[in-house]
């Protein structure tokens, strides 16, 4: 009898690249920001987009207080390593005068600050007149960094409706993925699921039918048609500060 995972090595990957495709366009969209800009990577953590940043003058600035295992609820990461960083202080009081960056970089970060509208200000505040801001969160997010874990559910009503007040001009507001995308990434997730929380784990019958379930939803995505409106990993974000009117 085949290995259930055969499938994953002929290409059947849905639900796995929420990652992927995010650190792609993140790489993609700084290198459009020009040589020399200086750019604060806001909530950097592991500065994993400092290499994006050669062409830049790349500043990194983290509260560095998460330390891997948090309160031992929901995921955590078991070791964390900021780094040397640049800044260290609260997000939504970065020890920086006005306009001070070219851009703002800011992934994965909003789902763990108590107040995201007041961090969008404060970004807002330390871009200058026509600065790039890139911006991603998840879409859905499920317990993880806890404490450090504060919201969910941000969608393109909420960009559009706070940068729109804030005098953000979106450039790019593209979904990462889709509804069949994000269903698969969390049926991969019931039996490790299982294991923790419920002392069981999925049998042989339950992990066939996982895979015919994948395979369902592998065939749905090809004939997508914008589910993306109603559900996807997150959303990526590149806006423009607008310059004060003359």
């Amino acid at each position: 009898m085949k290995s259930l995972d055969s499938s994953e090595s002929r290409g059947f990957s849905i639900g796995c690249d929420n990652e992927a495709n995010r650190h792609a366009w993140v790489r993609t969209t700084l290198g459009k920001i020009p040589p020399g800009a200086r750019i604060l990577d806001a909530g950097a953590g592991t500065q994993r987009y400092r290499e994006f940043c050669g062409h830049l003058n790349y500043v990194a600035q983290d509260f560095a207080q998460y330390d891997g295992v948090g309160d031992k609820v929901g995921l955590q990461t078991g070791a964390f390593n900021y780094g040397k960083l640049d800044i260290v202080s609260d997000i939504q009081a970065v020890p920086e005068p006005d306009e001070s960056f070219d851009a703002v970089l800011c992934t994965e970060v909003l789902e763990h600050v108590p107040n995201p509208a007041g961090v969008l200000r404060e970004m807002v505040r330390l871009l200058k007149p026509e600065g790039h801001l890139i911006l991603t969160a998840p879409f859905v997010s499920f317990t993880h960094f806890a404490p450090y874990h504060f919201c969910t559910g941000f969608n393109r009503y909420y960009y559009l409706r706070q940068f729109d007040a804030l005098g953000l001009e979106v450039i790019e507001l593209s979904s990462n993925g889709g509804f069949f995308d994000f269903v698969a990434q969390e049926l991969r997730r019931v039996n490790p699921t299982a294991q923790r929380y419920a002392r069981g784990h999925l049998t042989l019958l339950e992990r066939l039918a996982q895979k015919i379930l994948l395979r369902a939803l592998a065939r749905f995505k090809a004939s997508d048609r914008d589910s993306h409106e109603f559900a996807c990993f997150g959303l990526h974000v590149h806006a423009r500060k607008r310059s004060p009117a003359p």
